[in-house]
């Protein structure tokens, strides 16, 4: 894709062509987690999640855990994977209810496990509650090896030295993915935390960037920056978006 962007510098303007990646929809779509997990989503809400989910070819569907278990009834046979959030939207349950809500949300069918990290003992600078936490959960995969565990790490809240060691944390707690934030909490992904978190985690890490993505210009610059995975809750317009 090529735009053009106006760029001054100083007294001269410049009309200039902007490369940007080209990424087909059907390649976007096995790259998005069609996200419903507002406090007030009802059960046709999530049934429509569901079906868009199949007719645009979403790899995943992210829920809360609540509906686990319909959204899998739902997409049965399909190759649509099931995600839960995980002591969400806070962060703050004890490690133990975490891991208990991830095998719950194992059984009822999810496969994807979106959990938010413990962000107050991580400001309090308690990094060994913080690893402990994560690993509450991420030690289901011993159980259920094909889970993907998530890590929100709410970077909104966060300076870029706390961005780095949360990303760290992440990592050596065993988890899959680093996510940007929950959307609730003053702002979403950015590009320049997308960088900063693949260069702090490599390039065979997983990187999500999750919270204010709604069109395919902000799908693609994400993915540019180095995510791999899209987390949005306005997943059908991303795609009608797509050229």
């Amino acid at each position: 894709m090529i735009i053009r962007e106006t760029v001054k510098l100083g007294f001269v303007v410049l009309n200039v062509k902007v490369c940007l990646l080209t990424v087909s929809r059907d390649q976007l779509a096995k790259l998005i987690d069609s996200t419903l997990v507002k406090a007030t989503a009802t059960k046709s809400e999530i049934e429509k999640l569901c079906l868009e989910a199949v007719q645009y070819g979403f790899g995943c569907v992210v829920v809360n855990p609540v509906y686990v278990r319909f959204a899998a009834s739902l997409l049965k046979g399909s190759d649509i994977r099931v995600g839960s959030t995980i002591g969400f939207p806070f962060g703050v349950s004890l490690p133990d209810i975490k891991a208990l809500e991830a095998v719950k949300a194992i059984e009822d069918g999810a496969c994807e496990l979106d959990m938010v990290m413990n962000l107050s003992a991580f400001k309090s600078g308690d990094y060994e509650l913080v690893k402990r936490d994560i690993e509450a959960v991420t030690a289901v995969k011993r159980l259920f090896s094909d889970v993907i565990v998530k890590v929100i790490i709410e970077t909104p809240l966060l300076t870029n030295e706390e961005k780095v060691t949360a990303c760290k944390i992440v990592k050596e707690a065993g988890a899959d993915f680093v996510k940007t934030s929950t959307g609730l909490f003053g702002g979403g992904a950015i590009v320049e935390d997308i960088k900063l978190m693949r260069q702090v985690v490599g390039r065979d890490f997983g990187v999500k960037a999750a919270g204010g993505i709604r069109t395919y210009a902000d799908a693609v610059a994400m993915i540019e920056a180095g995510a791999n995975r899209i987390g949005t809750s306005t997943a059908a317009a991303i795609i009608k978006g797509a050229p």
